[in-house]
């Protein structure tokens, strides 16, 4: 239930096209869902703008195919993260409308495009990052936002970032990601008067220690404007940078 549907349902039951008893059944499963695994939230969409994304990894296919089911009656746009081409086998043959995005390792339920507001950058310092960084991208569309993409603009190359500094300077909010040392959050930072959401990747050789380096780094910057998320955390790198698009996009 998000806040489109909610209104056309008390506009029915206003004019009379719905009875009492019919709007309490469609609002019976607020603000959740019961499955005994999960409590499944159909609230989620009218509090914070969004429905309630699943995380794939580690539940069973039958527990995700279960909630995404739940939502699918509720929600267009159902994000299920670090999805797997098995998964997505299953939710095409329990006959459910989806789009997989492979390389970002996310499904979207119920795709409904939107025109995106403001503009968020997601920059990605090596091709070894692109997941992580796809992982951000597509979030940040489904939820609303126009997304740039700078690929392979890592600090062993810094040429390649400066070609694109007319992109950074016109984004709202950056995404850096990166991994090894985790450098490209505090250069971009230094170059633009923007919020930059760093998000370290466990990609790199040993002493990078799966990501720790990097986030360390990053959270060490010197950089002013520079938040952290956790290493390969993509999507909630997407979310922040959602929220924050969109509350300059209606401030402008």
């Amino acid at each position: 239930m998000d806040r489109e549907r909610l209104r056309q349902l008390l506009e029915a039951l206003l004019r009379g096209e719905a009875t009492v008893e019919q709007a309490l059944a469609r609002l019976r499963d607020l603000p959740y869902e019961d499955l005994g695994f999960a409590k499944v939230d159909h609230h989620r969409a009218l509090r914070g703008g969004a429905p309630e994304a699943v995380f794939c990894q580690g539940k069973t296919l039958e527990q995700v195919l279960a909630i995404l089911s739940r939502l699918a009656r509720h929600h267009d746009n159902i994000l299920a993260t670090r999805a797997t081409d098995e998964l997505t086998r299953a939710v095409d043959a329990a006959g459910l409308s989806f789009r997989y995005h492979a390389e970002a390792r996310i499904l979207v339920l119920n795709p409904a495009p939107r025109e995106g507001v403001g503009l968020i950058a997601v920059a990605s310092a090596g091709t070894s990052d692109l997941p992580v960084a796809e992982e951000a991208a597509v979030t940040a569309e489904v939820l609303g936002n126009r997304v740039e993409r700078i690929h392979d603009c890592g600090v062993a190359g810094l040429h390649r970032l400066l070609d694109h500094q007319h992109i950074l300077t016109e984004a709202n909010v950056i995404i850096a990601v990166a991994g090894m040392e985790g450098a490209l959050p505090s250069v971009i930072a230094g170059l633009v008067d923007r919020p930059v959401i760093a998000v370290p990747t466990s990609t790199g050789y040993g002493a990078s220690l799966g990501g720790i380096a990097a986030l360390l780094a990053m959270l060490n910057s010197c950089a002013p404007g520079v938040s952290v998320v956790n290493i390969d955390n993509g999507f909630g790198a997407a979310q922040q940078a959602s929220l924050i698009n969109k509350l300059i996009s209606k401030i402008g």
